[in-house]
């Protein structure tokens, strides 16, 4: 069997979904709760920061003008503010306190700037397990800003805490990564097994072994699938023995004919001087047999036909019709054999069927009757309607099939009585092409003995009213 490339291979494409499932759901899991951190801590920083900034510069704007020595008398007052700077500047941005010890030069920051026009400012990042913010508010008199707050704060310790949980959801995601391609790797393999005894099964099945068969527990798609699968190799194998059957059977059938052609021509050919009645009666049996290798041969066509199922015309027929016309084409036959054909038709007898079928189907009960009878033998075949069916019925008064032998007369080839078959000119296909035809017509044939001697086969199809031809 041809190996699958790696790219194509189910066992890869499971892998990767499962990689990509893990790879989703693990960045989602260290990022989404991160990030949802994150922003609740710069939410309480802006908070606090801003409400913090308003809390220096309420007493600042009680100030008319801010100077170096009020704004450290408000700052002492204030005591420690919690963040780690704070600057206090004047309205051109110089500063005038600063718990980083820089006073006297002009503050370039941004923040400081954008709160000298009247705003307020706040900002926030996270690097390195420390969150930094920065905020900024206006001092203003009589609605005039006079300068600007600004405070400055990196957190660690909130930092640290993000940067611990951060920490312990990778740790954790590893482990669930570890877990899961443990995990994905064993279904992978129990799941390739399982597909991989199925391969086998089917190239096994290909290369001739139908007896083969798979035992997979479970109740999964491949369980049902290997279930459907043994029902189809079980068919196989049965298929096949009846075709070897067949052909052996065939092959036996037609060489016996064959055989005897064989001899007697050249029994004909070697012999010095033989009589011209002798010539003549080897040439008679030698058509005889070739008009017997005819029938087998026409038997053999329509067995393959059946077997073939090919699409069949129907039409609506009269039974009854049919019946005369296989009576009328065997009375020559039945005269012969001293043998008195009885009808006894009741009802339409109407069916959806097509015609050669039907025709064959009764022509074959109805000879069979005649030819396995007793000399001066009866045959009655009747006609009747009940509960939307048509039943006909062929009695004889011959010399009957015992009722061990009723299962099997309907196989192919088979005889109960092989030397009365040969000798009746039989095939031992008609019963089985009448019980074929039957059943691709919704009908059926079934056999059982008469009382007094003789067999009885009943033919069942479907009543023919109210269907459309």
């Amino acid at each position: 069997m041809e190996k699958i490339l790696a790219w194509r291979s189910l066992r890869l494409k499971y892998a990767l979904t499962n990689f990509i499932v893990l790879a989703v759901t693990l960045m989602m899991l260290n990022t989404y709760p991160l990030i949802i951190s994150q922003d609740l801590v710069f939410q309480a920083k802006e908070a606090s920061l801003q409400s913090q900034a308003k809390v220096i510069s309420s007493p600042l704007s009680g100030l008319k003008s801010l100077t170096v020595e009020g704004v450290e008398q408000v700052m002492t007052q204030l005591g420690n503010v919690g963040v780690t700077r704070a600057i206090v500047t004047d309205a051109s941005g110089w500063v005038l306190y600063d718990t980083a010890g820089e006073q006297g030069k002009v503050a370039l920051l941004q923040e400081i700037s954008v709160a000298l026009g009247g705003s307020n400012v706040f900002r926030s990042s996270y690097s390195a397990e420390t969150f930094y913010s920065w905020a900024a508010a206006p001092v203003t008199y009589r609605n005039a800003v006079i300068g600007a707050v600004y405070l400055y704060e990196a957190d660690v310790q909130q930092g640290e805490l993000i940067g611990s949980i951060q920490n312990n959801f990778r740790n954790i995601s590893l482990v669930i990564a570890g877990l899961t391609i443990l995990i994905s790797i064993a279904f992978s393999n129990a799941l390739m097994q399982r597909m991989d005894s199925l391969l086998r099964a089917i190239r096994t099945v290909r290369d001739g072994g139908y007896s083969h068969r798979i035992a997979l527990s479970g109740g999964d798609e491949i369980t049902r699938l290997t279930e459907n699968f043994n029902e189809l190799a079980g068919r196989l194998e049965t298929t096949e023995q009846v075709r070897q059957q067949f052909v052996s059977d065939a092959s036996h059938e037609l060489k016996t004919p064959l055989a005897s052609i064989r001899l007697l021509s050249d029994s004909i050919l070697h012999a010095d001087n033989m009589k011209t009645e002798t010539v003549r009666e080897f040439v008679a049996d030698i058509g005889n047999e070739a008009e017997r290798l005819n029938r087998i041969t026409e038997k053999l066509l329509t067995l393959t036909k059946v077997d073939s199922e090919v699409t069949m015309t129907t039409e609506r027929i009269s039974l009854p019709k049919i019946l005369e016309k296989v009576t009328d084409t065997l009375a020559p036959l039945a005269a012969k054999s001293g043998v008195s054909i009885h009808l006894a038709l009741e009802g339409a007898g109407n069916v959806v069927a097509n015609d050669d079928d039907l025709h064959q189907i009764v022509f074959n009960l109805v000879e069979n009757g005649v030819k396995y009878n007793v000399f001066g033998g009866h045959v009655w075949v009747t006609l009747a309607e009940n509960d939307g069916q048509v039943t006909v019925t062929v009695e004889d008064s011959g010399v009957g099939i015992p009722e061990e032998e009723h299962g099997k007369v309907f196989d192919r080839f088979y005889r109960v009585d092989k030397a009365r078959s040969r000798a009746a000119g039989g095939t031992g296909l008609g019963l089985s092409i009448a019980r074929d035809l039957a059943r691709q017509h919704g009908g059926s044939i079934e056999v059982r003995q008469r009382t007094g001697g003789g067999s009885v086969f009943q033919l069942t199809l479907p009543d023919g009213e109210g269907v459309g031809a």
